[in-house]
C-alpha cells in the first residue's frame, strides 16, 4: 500500500471514529434532555396533584338547588330567593382539566347553592377547533341543552363528564347520549329526538362564541366570583373554594 492510500485511511478511520464520537455525543444528549423533561413533567404533575389534594373533597349532599335554563343559555342551580354572591362555572365537557375540576370541588359547588350560599351559573361551552375535540364538545354540549333543567340536568352533567372521551377519538355518540339521558332521569318526551337532531348544536356554537367574546376566557375551567376569575389554588381546593364563597356572602 503506496504512503497516499494509507493516508486516505488513516483519514477514513479518523473519519469513522469523529462520526461515531458525534452519534453517541447526540445520543447522550437526547437521553439528558429526555430525563429532564420526565423529571419536569413529574414536577408539574406532582404540582397540580397537590394543588388538588390541598382540602379533601366534599361529600355531596343529597339535596339539589333546583337548576333552570336561563334566557341567555345558560344553566342557574340556586335556592329560591337567593341571588348573590354569584358563581360562574365556565366548562367544556371535553375538557380534561374540567373534568378534573369536576371530580375534585364539583361536590362542593353543588352544596354551596343546596346550602343557600351561592346561586351557581354554569356555562358549558366548546374551546376546541380540532375536528374531533371540537365535534365531540358540540355534541355533548347541544345534547345537555336539549334537558330542560331539574335534578336530571346535574346528574346528565355528571354523566358527561365520566363518559369524557379521548382528545383523539371521537366520542360522545349520539345513542350514548341519549342512553346517559335516560339514566340521569330525563323524561322530557322531545329530549332524544333533540339529542338525536343535534337541534340544539347552533344555538350551543353562538352562545360559545358569546362567552368567549365577552368574558375573557384564558381557558376551561374558569370559575368567576362575582365577576372575579378565582386562581387553581382557590378553584381546585374545595376548603379554599368554600371560603372564599362564603366570605363573598358577607
Amino acid at each position: 500500500m503506496g504512503k497516499a492510500a494509507r493516508d486516505q485511511s488513516t483519514r477514513d478511520r479518523v473519519k469513522a471514529q469523529r462520526e461515531e464520537q458525534r452519534q453517541k455525543e447526540r445520543v447522550r444528549r437526547v437521553v439528558t434532555i429526555t430525563a429532564a423533561a420526565v423529571v419536569a413533567l413529574a414536577a408539574v404533575g406532582a404540582g397540580w396533584w397537590v394543588a388538588a389534594k390541598g382540602s379533601e373533597s366534599e361529600q355531596a349532599t343529597t339535596a339539589i338547588a333546583p337548576i333552570t335554563a336561563a334566557a341567555d343559555g345558560s344553566f342557574v342551580m340556586a335556592k329560591a330567593g337567593v341571588e348573590k354572591p354569584v358563581l360562574d362555572v365556565f366548562e367544556d365537557f371535553q375538557c380534561p382539566a374540567c373534568k378534573g375540576l369536576e371530580e375534585t370541588t364539583g361536590a362542593t359547588i353543588k352544596n354551596l347553592a343546596a346550602e343557600g350560599k351561592a346561586k351557581v351559573v354554569y356555562h358549558p361551552i366548546t374551546i376546541f377547533t380540532a375536528t374531533v375535540t371540537r365535534g365531540n364538545s358540540v355534541r355533548a354540549g347541544a345534547a345537555i341543552r336539549c334537558v330542560p333543567g331539574g335534578t336530571p340536568w346535574i346528574k346528565f352533567h355528571d354523566r358527561l363528564f365520566k363518559g369524557q372521551p379521548s382528545e383523539t377519538a371521537e366520542g360522545f355518540k349520539i345513542d350514548d347520549l341519549v342512553a346517559w339521558g335516560k339514566e340521569a332521569g330525563v323524561t322530557a318526551p322531545d329530549f332524544e329526538k333533540c339529542v338525536t337532531g343535534q337541534e340544539k348544536a347552533a344555538d350551543h356554537a353562538a352562545y360559545s362564541t358569546k362567552i368567549l367574546d365577552t368574558q375573557n376566557l384564558k381557558g376551561t375551567p374558569t370559575l368567576k366570583l362575582n365577576g372575579t376569575e378565582l386562581g387553581e389554588d382557590v378553584a381546585f381546593k374545595p376548603a379554599s373554594l368554600r371560603e372564599a364563597v362564603l366570605d363573598a356572602a358577607k
